[in-house]
């Protein structure tokens, strides 16, 4: 109850927008999903420093908290024409009247963050703190026992099959292939494609250590699965 009356009018209306702009979705990416990826992004924030010091993190922490609250709002993989969509965040952040520089971190963060990014980029990339707990944040949703569940129920939400040993992961995955919709998937192949490879693309130290044991349950899931799948277990 506390934390409901310290919360700014800011973020009142920001979780507002996210139950109102995400309703209907299938549960992988709904608004408890933004909010899971908010409170972790402040608690990583926590953990690496951030809000030490009131005077000067507390747009830090404000930055930290909407760009999380307010990053899968325009998800290309809900938009009809597939391609991110930042105007109903762009619209918002102006009529809350933040100021363009707090605007211009948030929306940078938005964009900047994902791992249909991170396959683009070919050498290491300077970021903030800010950045780094946010994106961190997100990585560590899409993995362990809450990943899993994500995994399969984006999954069955668009047709995928649960596993097909004929059908290989993709390797080499570039960004436009990340995003084809086109191309014939299976959900453990999403394992291989892209959950197992973001421990290793954490940005902080704190979402590192939260990422190995995430990652260490999924590879015991799947023993499991595969145990099960040949009717061994």
């Amino acid at each position: 109850m506390e934390m409901e009356k310290g919360k700014s009018k800011v973020v009142r209306s920001a979780e507002n927008l996210v139950e109102t702009a995400m309703a209907g979705r299938d549960a992988s990416h709904d608004a408890a999903h933004a909010f899971r990826v908010r409170d972790l992004a402040l608690s990583l924030a926590s953990e690496e420093g951030l809000g030490t010091d009131p005077a000067s993190d507390c747009d830090s922490l404000e930055i930290v908290e909407l760009a999380a609250l307010l990053h899968d709002i325009g998800d290309y993989k809900y938009m009809k024409n597939s391609v991110e969509d930042t105007s109903i965040v762009e619209r918002f952040l102006e009529e809350e009247g933040l100021d363009a520089s707090k605007r211009e971190k948030i929306l940078s963060i938005i964009k900047g963050m994902g791992f249909k990014n991170e396959v683009s980029q070919t050498a290491s990339v300077k970021f903030s703190t800010e950045f780094g707990v946010v994106q961190d944040a997100d990585c560590l949703d899409a993995i362990g026992a809450i990943g899993i569940a994500r995994c399969f129920t984006y999954g069955g939400s668009v047709n995928q099959v649960l596993h097909d040993p004929s059908i290989p992961p993709r390797q080499s995955l570039s960004k436009d292939k990340y995003m084809n919709k086109n191309e014939k998937q299976t959900s453990i192949n999403h394992f291989y494609e892209k959950l197992f490879r973001l421990k290793d693309l954490m940005k902080t130290e704190a979402g590192k250590r939260r990422a190995e044991k995430r990652h260490n349950f999924m590879q015991g899931f799947l023993r499991e699965f595969y145990e099960e799948w040949e009717g061994k277990a």
